[in-house]
């Protein structure tokens, strides 16, 4: 699967009570362009407290990754449990969660806990996929961009740091 469109560009959304929250334009017209779906796969992300989130289509490029990369393993003689622990974070711990046609998703309670998603949701644009942040989290856990992003995001919708 070759990717033309990109995910591109950052956001800062409320979270309700019951895990409702608008997905951003810029997430929503790459899911679109990709795909007839209008639905956004969330999962844990691979090595960040955060979640991934990307089309529906995505999921063949992550397979033929995962596999290319377990034949490489295999090749070195790396143990099997490497594969299967990558193959479930990458298709067992997701959810398929359609939007409506305003854009909004109930994030699945399991990806709330997996995201420690509170009240707020930092989406950030990372090419093939876009993270959702925890922006507390990210202000501690991030890169020096990353907190830039999220401090930035929490002064524009007046929310102290």
């Amino acid at each position: 699967m070759e990717i033309d469109d990109f995910f591109q560009g950052s956001a800062l959304n409320a979270v309700d009570a019951k895990g409702r929250l608008s997905v951003p334009a810029f997430v929503r017209s790459v899911i679109e362009r990709r795909s007839d779906a209008r639905a956004i796969v969330v999962g844990a992300h691979e090595i960040a407290p955060c979640l991934t989130a990307y089309g529906r289509g995505y999921a063949r490029k992550l397979y033929e990754d995962m596999e290319r990369r377990r034949l490489a393993d295999e090749e070195k003689g790396a143990a099997a449990e490497e594969h299967y622990a990558r193959a479930r974070r990458a298709f067992g711990m997701t959810e398929d969660v359609p939007y409506d046609t305003s854009g909004r998703i109930i994030l699945p309670p399991m990806m709330r806990r997996k995201g420690q998603i509170e009240e707020l949701a930092l989406f950030v644009g990372v090419g093939g996929t876009v993270e959702i942040w925890n922006p507390r989290l990210a202000l501690k856990h991030g890169d020096k961009d990353l907190q830039e992003i999220a401090a930035w995001r929490l002064e524009e919708k007046g929310i102290a740091l």
